[in-house]
């Protein structure tokens, strides 16, 4: 029986005119724009600067100032004065004056991020040049030792992927079913609760496992990166990611009686879960209240045990604890989905 509504539901996804090509492009288009745009370096910082001391090593700064790919060199101002007046117009971000062999760093605080970052660059080019005598360190990076960002988010992606892919599809399937009647169909049969779930979870489980493959081709093929650890484990995860997220939008619709409502629930869960994850900032800087709400949420834990697998090369053992957390949400999650689920004989 349940092999008949399998088929049903990949009938139902190869008719629809929008479907196939989503699940096709989606995952390419993410691969191949979002890692060039979703980085938190910020350059093109237009620096200006008051240069009064016109020694050796302060044009030798000015020149480093001025090549480094975080920079747009605005030129060299009379006087403090006039590059205050470049700020003021926005032309410029930040001012560097050097003065008697000191360094003045102002940066524009209308645009904070640029504006903080930008002094943070310029103060770590000041402390390369002038080393202090009794503290000689070096850095070394154990992992991404070429500071590829794109290294960094591609694991990220993989989570936006599957969060649209197995969270939205289900639930936008079930409530158009809904709306067209066709489900009634379904409920004056004898299928059981278990087999209509699962018949709504295997293909987009099927659909998560082609698009992590062509996630993973991508990223092989356009950026060069492979995982670090092993691939079986990125899959492992992978699925156990949909299996919650595909639950979780039956859930949703089990409970909705439009599309637009389903919509609206599932857009403000899936933002929540994903800005609290770690995704793009770290989890040790939220407040209190907020960080306690990443025991609960399983893209923190897939986010945490993807980049310890595809990054530092961590294996089972360095995310059994993820991978049992995964489990139990993702369980506990298609579990109510049946429960909630309302079969009329």
């Amino acid at each position: 029986m349940i092999r008949y509504l399998i088929q049903k539901e990949f009938l139902q996804i190869r008719r629809n005119a929008f479907l196939p090509k989503l699940i096709i492009l989606f995952p390419i288009m993410i691969m191949c724009v979002m890692p060039w745009v979703m980085q938190m370096e910020v350059k093109n910082i237009v620096v200006d600067v008051v240069d009064i001391d016109r020694t050796v090593d302060s044009q030798r700064l000015v020149q480093q100032i001025a090549a480094s790919n975080y920079f747009i060199f605005g030129g060299q101002k009379a006087t403090f004065a006039d590059a205050m007046r470049d700020v003021e117009k926005g032309r410029a971000d930040v001012i560097f004056e050097i003065r008697d062999g000191r360094y003045l760093i102002a940066a524009n605080a209308v645009n904070g991020t640029k504006g903080s970052m930008g002094s943070a660059y310029l103060s770590q080019i000041v402390t390369s040049q002038q080393p202090s005598r009794n503290s000689q360190y070096s850095v070394l990076n154990l992992y991404n030792k070429g500071q590829n960002y794109k290294l960094y988010m591609i694991p990220a992606l993989l989570a936006i992927v599957m969060m649209l892919m197995t969270g939205f599809l289900p639930t936008l399937n079930i409530v158009g079913e809904k709306e067209s009647g066709t489900i009634e169909q379904i409920n004056v049969t004898p299928v059981s609760k278990w087999s209509f779930i699962l018949a709504k979870l295997i293909p987009y489980w099927i659909i998560a496992l082609f698009v992590i493959t062509v996630c993973l081709l991508l990223a092989w093929l356009v950026y060069g990166l492979t995982p670090a650890g092993p691939v079986w484990l990125i899959y492992v995860l992978a699925m156990l990611l949909a299996l919650f997220f595909s639950s979780f939008g039956l859930v949703v619709s089990n409970y909705s009686e439009t599309m637009q409502q389903a919509m609206f629930v599932m857009w403000f869960f899936v933002v929540s879960i994903m800005l609290l994850s770690g995704l793009f900032t770290p989890t040790r800087s939220m407040p209190d209240w907020a960080y306690l709400t990443t025991y609960i949420n399983p893209m923190h834990y897939f986010i945490d045990a993807i980049r310890t697998v595809f990054i530092r090369g961590g294996g089972l053992l360095q995310v059994a604890h993820q991978l049992l957390a995964l489990l139990t949400i993702g369980t506990f999650m298609a579990v109510w989905a049946v429960k909630s689920y309302k079969k009329n004989n």
